[in-house]
């Protein structure tokens, strides 16, 4: 009962904030309409049980104009009942795909907003394949919520109509056994009772461990599915490393799994099946095992024994509700768990966020006259705890050039991530001035499967820049081929090599002219000549913007004022200034 408790607080907190979002009057009024179409279909179903006693009564009797009255009702009650299936079916289908969309749009909001997804994986995500988890889960759990909460509905009000109907069917023709009448109150309630509580016991006895089961096939599903997805995106070093071998290995291994858990479901699926296939069956003679005594001692009449199994069996089915769903609520408790899991692992992440963020638009009241980035006693951590990257009271003048040094692995990366805010392991603050724009630029940028309009227009929409100005900075940077291409449509990571993709970086960085642009080894696939070129481009068109760089070669210290180099101490790698000579190299800028 506890977990009972625990699942429906979990649905209530999934599903309740649709109907009470923007959404909410569209959502409220479709839910509404299913509702109705539902309890009409239920009476329907009523007046039905009614018309089997008068119909099958002048069958026995053959009353000719009775039963031709009685054909005609039926048609125009197996109408209603038609219409009211088909637009209970499309309303449903509208309800899914609007309480969806809101769902989808809540749940990739709260996953990218402020880099959480970034930070589940770095707090070692519990929430495995995010993407399925919006794509796949979110569908499942509308659809299940709805077919599962509809027909719970039903069962209800059914079992509410009927139970009335056969208590008193029960008092008319009592309890006959071995010719003897036995007044048993709703005898037939109880015996629908008994039937279905047993069968419901033992359904679940039996089909328990699917919940787990459904867990784990849709986490295996979505494994092998990212590992594919993977393959694809790696495609050109796999096959110039002729890994495809391994890789096939690996993935066969991947869907072992799929394969493995499957054939658990279907194991624990047939002994189920087998249960409630018997359950099924069984139960469309037992009304009649349990009414004949009295219909063959001459207390009712054939419609009347027909009326009454009939209504036995809609108590029946209602009362045993759980044992006909129970292999869609078994899918959805797996569903439910990974919604919930996601949500949790979702708030640790946030919670991990530094508050406020470190490239927050709050200026120290000290500071506040002064334009550039000041970092304030900077600690970095790893995850484990281990000490990392640190730094005194630090200032970077606006417009200023710093070049941060240091071997390889010293945390030079993980300090840019941590001034951007993203990394949530240290202490310290980072503060710019008021709408100051940030900009981070990697040695392996990113760029949507989109037009190259939009990949270099990225993270801004589309139409954001002009075509012109596109293609007269696309030329600046050593790519005038594309600035013919900017309405093609292609993976641009895949198509570019990573020198390419790296002057379509800066390009990128030039087009949106950031207040502070951070260049994380953004330019190390290029040579010496064309970095150079690169930097000069960037000093001549952003001449306002603090540029903070990191580098292995010698050459870049010509186009930067600063050198901040990590060197490691107590732990720590710390950073110790120098100040280079202002200017450029000459020689480097002819060359």
């Amino acid at each position: 009962m506890t977990g009972f408790a625990s699942s429906l607080s979990t649905i209530w907190r999934l599903a309740i904030p649709y109907f009470r979002s923007e959404d909410r009057w569209a959502g409220r009024l479709l839910l509404s309409a299913l509702i109705a179409t539902e309890l009409s279909l239920v009476g329907i179903t009523v007046l039905l049980n009614q018309w089997y006693n008068t119909f099958y009564n002048s069958l026995q009797e053959r009353n000719w104009d009775v039963f031709i009255a009685q054909l005609l009702y039926y048609c125009l009650l197996a109408a209603a009942a038609t219409v009211l299936q088909v637009y209970q079916l499309y309303l449903n289908q509208w309800l899914q795909i609007r309480w969806r969309r809101w769902m989808t749009k809540v749940y990739l909001s709260h996953w990218l907003e402020r880099a959480t997804h970034y930070r589940m994986q770095l707090l070692g995500d519990a929430a495995d394949n995010p993407d399925q988890r919006i794509a796949e889960d979110i569908r499942l759990f509308i659809e299940r919520a709805l077919a599962i909460g509809v027909g719970l509905l039903s069962a209800i009000v059914t079992l509410a109509s009927f139970v009335v109907i056969l208590w008193a069917l029960s008092a008319a023709a009592p309890l006959n056994l071995f010719g003897t009448a036995i007044a048993i109150p709703g005898y037939l309630v109880w015996a629908a009772l008994i039937y279905a509580i047993v069968g419901t016991a033992l359904t679940h006895l039996i089909g328990w461990p699917l919940v787990q089961l459904n867990f784990n096939q849709q986490r295996y599903e979505a494994d092998f599915r990212y590992n594919l997805v993977r393959v694809r995106e790696n495609s050109e070093q796999i096959a110039l490393l002729t890994g495809e071998t391994a890789e096939s290995d690996r993935l066969l291994a991947r869907f072992g799994k799929v394969a493995a858990n499957w054939h658990l479901i279907m194991s624990r699926q047939k002994r189920l099946t087998f249960f409630t296939t018997a359950y099924n069956r069984f139960a469309l003679v037992f009304p009649f095992i349990v009414v004949s005594p009295a219909y063959f001692a001459g207390s009712m009449q054939l419609g009347g024994l027909v009326q009454t199994a009939g209504a036995f069996g809609s108590v029946q089915t209602a009362l045993s509700f759980f044992v006909t769903v129970y292999r869609d609520l078994a899918e959805w408790r797996a569903v439910i768990e990974r919604l919930d899991g996601f949500d949790r692992s979702i708030a640790i992440a946030r919670a991990s966020a530094p508050s406020p963020p470190l490239p927050q638009d709050d200026v120290v009241p000290s500071i506040a006259t002064k334009a550039g980035l000041t970092i304030g006693g900077l600690s970095v951590h790893l995850p484990n705890g281990a000490p990392l990257v640190a730094t005194e009271d630090l200032f970077i003048e606006a417009g200023e050039r710093a070049l941060v040094t240091g071997p390889s692995g010293c945390g030079k990366s993980t300090f840019f991530r941590a001034i951007a805010g993203l990394w949530p392991f240290g202490t310290g603050t980072v503060k710019v001035p008021r709408g100051a724009k940030l900009m981070m630029l990697p040695q392996r940028p990113y760029f949507p499967v989109d037009s190259l309009e939009a990949a270099v227009s990225y993270p801004s929409e589309p139409g954001e820049f002009l075509p012109e100005r596109m293609a007269q900075v696309l030329e600046s940077v050593g790519l005038p081929a594309l600035a013919q291409r900017l309405s093609d449509e292609v993976h641009w990571n895949q198509v570019l090599s990573l020198g390419e993709q790296q002057r379509l970086g800066i390009a990128r960085a030039i087009l949106q002219a950031p207040d502070y642009l951070f260049l994380d080894e953004a330019t190390a696939s290029l040579d010496e000549a064309s970095e150079a070129k690169l930097y000069l481009l960037l000093q001549e068109l952003l001449p306002r913007t603090t540029i903070v760089s990191i580098g292995h070669r010698s050459t870049l210290f010509a186009f930067h004022d600063r050198h901040l180099k990590l060197s490691p101490e107590g732990g720590y790698h710390h950073i110790r200034e120098a100040v280079l000579g202002r200017g450029i190299n000459e020689k480097l800028a002819d060359s």
